[in-house]
């Protein structure tokens, strides 16, 4: 397994507000429109999993296996051409001061690593740099 580990990003907002949004994926309804539909398409959800088309790589899917209230989301792949499994941990240092870090385990072999090791790196730090942009504290308004 190669592991892929994002910085850890600041999230102005609460573990609790973090984790209730992603550990329900019916709500990814409510900020879909922060996905770049030019990249990501065909976005289909329910509670426990998701599936979409990403450019080039094709259908993916992902379901979560692994909810630690207010700590960690853990994911693994479906339907995907790469056996993978991604988890998104939380931590609050302050109020409205939740550190984020999304790591990525991918079982590659030698051939086909070297092919995707840029663009998984990419993936793990623009998950984690979009989960600071989710506007958690308006969200939370409506759930």
């Amino acid at each position: 397994m190669t592991t892929f580990e994002s910085e850890i990003k600041k999230a102005e907002c609460n573990q609790d507000d973090i984790y209730d949004l992603i550990s329900d994926l019916n709500n990814i309804d409510r900020f879909k429109e922060m996905i770049p539909s030019d990249k990501v398409k065909d976005v289909t959800y329910d509670a426990d999993s998701c599936q979409f088309t990403v450019d080039p790589v094709g259908k993916l899917g992902l379901r979560i296996v692994d909810r630690e209230p207010s700590k960690t989301v853990k994911f693994a792949a479906d339907q995907s051409p790469i056996d993978f499994n991604l988890w998104i941990q939380m931590k609050q240092v302050a109020e409205n001061d939740t550190r984020i870090k999304v790591t990525v385990k991918a079982e590659l072999n030698p051939f086909i690593k070297p092919m995707v090791e840029k663009p998984l790196n990419m993936f793990v730090e623009k998950i984690a740099d979009s989960l600071t942009k989710i506007p958690f504290k308006d969200l939370k308004k409506n759930i």
